[in-house]
């Protein structure tokens, strides 16, 4: 019998862990994959290591909201990073990718840089970071505060990140390069909420930074950190039962037959993917529909590139290219984000790389019932043709990548499905739609007394996401007051 048993070894599930941990409970961590980490997970090809889902993380630097929670769950000083360039930690290019566009570190440099280029529209964008910097103290976790609420309330009273920004400015660059990087939230014109905008790039323009050699890092400690407390990790254990019983938890069933009995249980899985292992009538008709029709965001197509040695050059920026002056709904093939992970053995020149591009799940639909390695010749050709048009678009900006290659590897959202866990292979979990903001708010608490949720899924994605989403979830258990003055002695 354990005090919680937790479904997932994500981010969510291993910071979960850590903070009641910590508290001196029994902790179980079940985790369906060999290797626990989830989104935080790498891989290696040719001696390349490669992020499944970490690229670079914001609010890193000493004081910031980042640096506080990692700092409060000893890892800040075993992570190994380097900073992103402050005067363009992104740039954003259309078309013929000639100009690029930066955004910056700090409010004032983000206006600085910004203004050299749209020199008549210094004061809206201005306008626009006070905007920012006013919507994120809506959200107290965001700011390690407690106001009187868990969840504010204007959370549910959000425009659109497109309509908001359009009016800052009648210029429709500037308009596209304000939301140049919302491949970090997979947003959707028309849905994508003010605040999923605003949260995510305050954090990047706090400080910016890249995660050498690999995201992993952070999972390990996590997870050095977990063992000391005696939590337990069962690895390549997939859930394939969730037993409740008049609103309350029972146990788990594994698929080797095992049954894991805890007095409190986290999931960190997508909802429906637990409703689809809990039996009929566990919840209401009204909240199992409401999960079940959860719109879960865009997956992607994964280009990783090894390289030839001291060929191509690191790049201290992050590269967002659009085939048109549409940063919302460019062509998918042709659009990508670009960049170069940093790595131990040197600072000037890179040994891979890796482009992203949005593709939808139906786009791979007809494979849905395969896995890695057996989905056939077809599905090859398919993602070697998706490849050859990638690098071709790629080289427009870097002529020298061409040459700079020495292999190609790529991925679909079928692989993100297999190896994350993400339904449909969603890269962000759950789609945020500020025109129907309850639907797509899921509670960390639930209507079984015992049962909570995090993850992902649970007020926003992403490295500094779902470390509040795990907070909040442990807020719920153990008092947020009390949770929140832990934190703060700590830093």
């Amino acid at each position: 019998m354990y005090d919680t048993v937790i479904i997932g070894s994500g981010l969510s599930g291993l910071i979960c862990a850590s903070i009641l941990s910590k508290e001196g409970e029994k902790v179980c961590i079940v985790e369906q994959h060999f290797k626990p980490g989830g989104s935080l997970q790498t891989f290696n090809r040719d001696g390349r290591i490669f992020d499944t889902g970490v690229h670079y993380v914001g609010g890193l630097e000493n004081g910031q909201n980042l640096y506080n929670y990692f700092k409060y769950l000893d890892i800040m000083d075993s992570l190994k990073i380097r900073k992103l360039d402050e005067n363009a930690f992104d740039k954003i290019s259309f078309k013929d990718g000639i100009k690029e566009y930066p955004l910056a570190m700090g409010y004032d440099n983000f206006v600085e840089q910004l203004s050299s280029f749209f020199p008549r529209e210094r004061e809206n964008i201005a306008k626009y970071i006070e905007y920012i910097k006013n919507t994120i103290k809506a959200f107290p976790l965001y700011n390690l505060s407690i106001r009187g609420t868990e969840i504010p309330e204007e959370f549910f009273y959000q425009e659109n990140a497109k309509k908001v920004i359009e009016g800052f400015t009648q210029d429709i660059t500037l308009q596209n390069v304000l939301a140049g990087n919302n491949p970090l939230y997979a947003g959707v014109p028309s849905k994508t909420p003010i605040h999923v905008h605003a949260l995510i790039n305050d954090n990047f323009i706090q400080s910016s930074w890249r995660l050498v050699d690999g995201g992993s890092q952070i999972a390990d400690a996590l997870i050095e950190n977990i063992g000391k407390y005696g939590c337990e990790i069962k690895a390549g254990s997939k859930v394939v039962k969730i037993v409740s019983e008049k609103r309350e938890m029972k146990h788990i069933e594994l698929e080797n037959g095992e049954k894991v009995y805890g007095k409190r249980y986290i999931s960190t899985m997508h909802p429906a993917n637990m409703l689809d292992i809990m039996e009929e009538g566990s919840f209401n008709s009204t909240y199992t529909e409401k999960i079940y029709s959860l719109e879960d965001t865009m997956g992607i197509f994964g280009l990783y590139l090894t390289l030839k040695e001291n060929s191509f050059k690191y790049r201290g920026s992050n590269y967002y290219h659009y085939a048109d002056v549409d940063s919302w709904e460019s062509e998918r093939k042709r659009s990508y984000m670009f960049l170069t992970p940093a790595i131990s053995k040197s600072d000037d020149y890179a040994d891979s790389a890796i482009a992203l591009s949005y593709m939808d799940f139906k786009e791979v639909e007809r494979w849905k019932d395969t896995r890695y390695l057996k989905r056939g010749s077809e599905y090859l050709e398919f993602k070697q043709e998706r490849e050859e048009i990638l690098i071709e678009e790629i080289s427009k900006k870097f002529p020298e990548l061409k040459g700079s290659i020495e292999k190609v590897y790529s991925s679909t959202p079928l692989s993100f499905r297999d190896y994350v866990g993400a339904r449909n292979g969603a890269l962000y979990g759950a789609l945020r739609d500020c025109n129907e903001p309850h639907k797509s708010f899921i509670s960390p608490k639930t209507r079984i007394k015992n049962l909570y949720l995090s993850g992902q899924n649970i007020i926003l994605h992403g490295i500094l996401g779902v470390t509040i989403g795990a907070v909040l979830t442990c807020g719920s258990i153990l008092g947020f007051e009390y949770l929140i003055d832990k934190i703060r002695e700590k830093i």
